[in-house]
C-alpha cells in the first residue's frame, strides 16, 4: 500500500497570494495608530492567527489596548482585509497549483485545506474551487495556532487518514514546524533557507511536475 494517501495544503502563499492583503490592512491598522510595519515583519506574521499577529503588532509598536479595544482592531482589520480580497477570482490561483488540483481531483485523490485564516471558505469560493476541497479547516475550527499541529491534525481527521499518510504543501516556517510535528511529509513552498526544515522545497507550484505528486502518492517510505 502506497504511505502516502492525501494532501494538505495551507492557503496563504500558497494556493493564492493573499499575503499582500494582510500586509496592507495591518499596515492601515498601525498606521492609524502612529506608527508602521515592514515587509520583514510582516513575514513573521506569516501562519500566525490574527490574535498573535495583532498581539506581535502592539508589542512591535510599543501599545497596550484594553480588550475591547484589542477586539476592535481585530475586527477593524478584518473588514478592511475582506474589502481587499472581495473582487478575487480563479485568475488570482498562483502559477502551477491549477494543474496540482486538477489532478488531485481528477484521479479521487483526498486533499484538504489546513489554514489559519478565518475567511478561508469565503476566498476558495471566490477563486471557485471550494467543491474540489474533501475537506476544510480553517481558523474557525481549531483553538491552536501554527506551529501546533491542531489544524493538520484535524485535517487529516476530515480525510478519515492517519497523520502519517498525509503531505502538507506549507509557505511558512510555523507551518513547516506544524506538519513536522504531526509526523507528515512537509514540502515548503518559498524560500529553501527560510523552510530549510522541510522534506521537499520548492520557489513555487511551478517548479512541481506532476510526476513528483505521483511518486509522492506512490512513495513506500
Amino acid at each position: 500500500m502506497n504511505k502516502y494517501k492525501g494532501i494538505i495544503f495551507d492557503l496563504d502563499g500558497v494556493i493564492v497570494d493573499t499575503a499582500k492583503f494582510h500586509y496592507l490592512a495591518w499596515r492601515k491598522l498601525a498606521n492609524d495608530m502612529g506608527f508602521d510595519i515592514t515587509l520583514e515583519q510582516n513575514e513573521q506574521l506569516k501562519g500566525v492567527s490574527r490574535i498573535h499577529s495583532l498581539e506581535r503588532i502592539l508589542g512591535w509598536g510599543g501599545k497596550s489596548v484594553s480588550e475591547d479595544k484589542f477586539e476592535t482592531l481585530m475586527a477593524s482589520k478584518n473588514e478592511d482585509y475582506l474589502a481587499r480580497i472581495s473582487g478575487m477570482s480563479a485568475e488570482d490561483l498562483l502559477p502551477g497549483v491549477k494543474k496540482v488540483l486538477d489532478y488531485l481531483y481528477e484521479n479521487k485523490i483526498p486533499f484538504a485545506l489546513g489554514s489559519a485564516s478565518k475567511n478561508a471558505r469565503p476566498i476558495l469560493k471566490g477563486l471557485g474551487i471550494s467543491e474540489w476541497f474533501t475537506a476544510i479547516v480553517d481558523g474557525n475550527d481549531v483553538h491552536k495556532a501554527k506551529p501546533d499541529p491542531e489544524v493538520f491534525l484535524v485535517a487529516a481527521e476530515k480525510l478519515a487518514l492517519k497523520p502519517e499518510e498525509c503531505v502538507v504543501f506549507e509557505d511558512s516556517v510555523a507551518g513547516i514546524e506544524a506538519a513536522n510535528r504531526a509526523g507528515m511529509l512537509s514540502v515548503g513552498i518559498g524560500d529553501k533557507e527560510v523552510l530549510k526544515g522541510a522534506d521537499y522545497i520548492f520557489a513555487d507550484f511551478t517548479e512541481i511536475d506532476l510526476e513528483f505528486i505521483k511518486k509522492l502518492l506512490e512513495s513506500k517510505k
